[in-house]
């Protein structure tokens, strides 16, 4: 064949491939990869800075037995982020699965397909999940928004006493329950832990990487909304094409029996006839 023959086909090829993604599940998709990444690369990353701070500037020494100290909080926190980022790669890519093969341009790709009650339980189950994970979701932003607060907090004593003097302003860990009441971890404007801690940049990192945290957890509950939507439509979808398949069923039926009905007294008035 010329070249401009296989040219053509080629690209009608990835014209039909194109129109057989499901875009709204692909935005929700990407999005849900942006969030989940930022929240979980900037919030360990914050931790890690949480934890220098507290040891190099209020003096926080890990417990030598197991105790549930603000060390193994952290720990434990770090691994819970390692668990939703592998277990929200995999259900993006499942998302992105069942987009795929409820989008109506499946249908154009590979011919006409039955809609199971298996399908229509899966896109059902899709549902409920993503919405109990969106109401996860707005529980991490809640949760991810108090260190915001805290550090702010942090910030906003720094600025005070480094503009206005004589101020006489501490910082004691013992208010957030970081430390047991009866050990003093106290930093006061004046000290020299004090300024070297507003001066440094762990403090500014960290503050700034809680915030790039909670905003990849507000992204996250975007894309849960955002996947919500794509699997209610997506549900209406299936549900419609069931409803049409039983009418096709139902249609094609009935016009069958009224060929047979139609067959059955031609013959009759032939054999009447001779």
């Amino acid at each position: 064949p010329p070249p401009e023959s296989g040219l053509q086909r080629c690209l009608e090829c990835c014209i039909k491939c194109l129109g057989g993604i499901p875009y709204p599940s692909l935005v929700a998709t990407i999005l849900l990869y942006a969030g989940v990444a930022l929240f979980c690369g900037c919030g360990h990353e914050a931790l890690s800075g949480t934890v220098t701070i507290l040891q190099n500037y209020f003096e926080v020494v890990r417990s030598p037995v197991d105790a549930l100290d603000v060390f193994t909080m952290i720990d434990i926190i770090k691994y819970v982020i390692y668990g939703i980022a592998s277990a929200f790669f995999v259900y993006g890519i499942l998302l992105m699965v069942e987009g795929f093969f409820t989008s109506g341009a499946i249908k154009d790709l590979y011919g006409d397909f039955k809609i199971t009650t298996c399908g229509r339980c899966v896109s059902a189950w899709f549902i409920m999940l993503t919405y109990i994970f969106m109401l996860a979701w707005l529980g991490v932003t809640a949760f991810t928004s108090i260190p915001v607060f805290l550090y702010f907090n942090i910030w906003n004593i720094c600025q005070n006493a480094t503009v206005l003097d004589g101020t006489d302003l501490c910082l004691d860990p013992r208010q957030y329950g970081i430390v047991p009441i009866a050990e003093t971890k106290t930093v006061c404007a004046g000290s020299e832990k004090f300024y070297k801690m507003c001066e440094s940049n762990e403090l500014d990192m960290t503050f700034h990487l809680f915030i790039c945290a909670l905003a990849g957890a507000g992204a996250a509950v975007i894309a849960m909304i955002h996947y919500l939507m794509v699997l209610s439509a997506n549900w209406a979808y299936v549900k419609d094409a069931c409803r049409m398949q039983k009418y096709e069923d139902i249609k094609s039926k009935e016009e069958q029996e009224l060929h047979d009905i139609h067959s059955t007294r031609s013959k009759e008035r032939l054999n009447a006839y001779t």
